[in-house]
């Protein structure tokens, strides 16, 4: 593993929710950035913009020559990952990739920080980032597992539009407005629809039961990286998922109600227990009800509703809410690249 103190950082991607979200969290946890570089699309290119380490003017991903970059953030999508990612490690930049590009490629770790922070020792040059949701799933899941090995799981998602970038948001933003002074209609029918092609159905005041896109047996492609992530991240091929991903009309914090079965009953007392233990978590009490607002712009995964299953005793039923712009993306790869360092 290449060894580096003040690395020049390159945040590709920079323009985006994520790739601004990385750079205000390597400010705010003193990563040591002996140098940045930010680059974006050709249409944001030559921009100034104003950083903790001083005016930087993006650069075209196209055409960026990445020779001295120490660690490369990347959060451009799976397309520009797989395209530019290569280069990068050629010119000797190691990877976090925030894309779905790598994650099941058997040559690139998938790591949660603070759950299987011992994965990252076998990158070669590209450590991925898992999917937001499975991320803030494992915070909880993944300390469980270590103490009594999770043998199956049902989890359904509510994921926020902020899990479609800024232009989630905005359709959120802009549908609200549309229905805004129709109750009669929303009530008793004759809606009209505000259109955009980004969801399906309207997000405003409504549930979408299909986050992402149909792939193989009915499933999105959210759900399969729900099954592959997890098994993926915990070491456990055998692991049973059955997934269900929901849109919700919130703009960021993507909840996660899962039930979980171990290879032994989980008694609800040490399952409360490993979870006020769990680093990079917060538990809360019966009497609060963590919720996505809760989550927004906080580091910690919050858990609660923490209890026993009564269908089929000996498993543990809880729900998780993390915001998907900091430990669902950004966050998870600052912490991977202090790992980098320490490691």
């Amino acid at each position: 593993m290449r060894r580096f103190e003040n690395p020049t950082v390159a945040v590709v991607g920079a323009t985006g929710a994520v790739g601004r979200t990385m750079q205000a969290i390597l400010a705010e946890r003193d990563y040591p950035v002996g140098g940045l570089r930010l680059l974006a699309s050709e249409r944001s290119a030559g921009a100034v913009v104003e950083t903790p380490w001083g005016s930087v003017k993006i650069e075209d991903l196209a055409t960026a020559d990445p020779t001295g970059i120490d660690v490369a953030l990347f959060s451009a999508g799976g397309g520009r990952s797989r395209e530019f990612a290569p280069r990068f490690v050629d010119a000797g930049a190691t990877i976090v990739d925030n894309s779905s590009a790598f994650r099941m490629d058997p040559e690139v770790p998938l790591v949660v920080a603070d759950v299987n922070d011992e994965a990252i020792e076998t990158h070669r040059g590209i450590v991925a980032n898992p999917n937001c949701t499975t991320m803030a799933l494992m915070m909880a899941a993944g300390p469980l597992h270590e103490v009594a090995g999770i043998d199956r799981m049902v989890a359904s998602s509510y994921q926020a539009t902020g899990g479609s970038g800024q232009q989630g948001m905005e359709t959120l933003e802009r549908q609200i407005e549309w229905f805004r002074g129709k109750r009669e209609a929303m009530q008793h029918g004759g809606w009209e629809d505000p259109g955009g092609d980004l969801y399906q159905r309207p997000i405003a005041y409504n549930v979408l039961p299909m986050a992402g896109a149909i792939t193989d047996e009915g499933y999105t492609d959210e759900e399969w990286k729900l099954v592959y992530e997890t098994r993926k991240i915990l070491e456990a091929p055998a692991i049973k998922v059955e997934p269900t991903c929901v849109r919700v009309p919130t703009m960021v914090g993507h909840g996660i109600a899962a039930t979980m079965f171990f290879d032994r009953p989980m008694p609800l007392e040490e399952a409360l227990e490993i979870l006020a233990d769990a680093p990079g978590t917060e538990l809360w009490p019966d009497s609060h009800v963590p919720t996505p607002l809760d989550s927004a712009g906080i580091d910690d995964v919050l858990v609660g509703r923490v209890r026993e299953t009564v269908g089929d005793r000996g498993g543990i039923s809880l729900w998780v809410v993390g915001d998907n712009l900091r430990k669902g993306a950004a966050l998870n790869a600052v912490q991977l690249a202090e790992l980098l360092l320490e490691r």
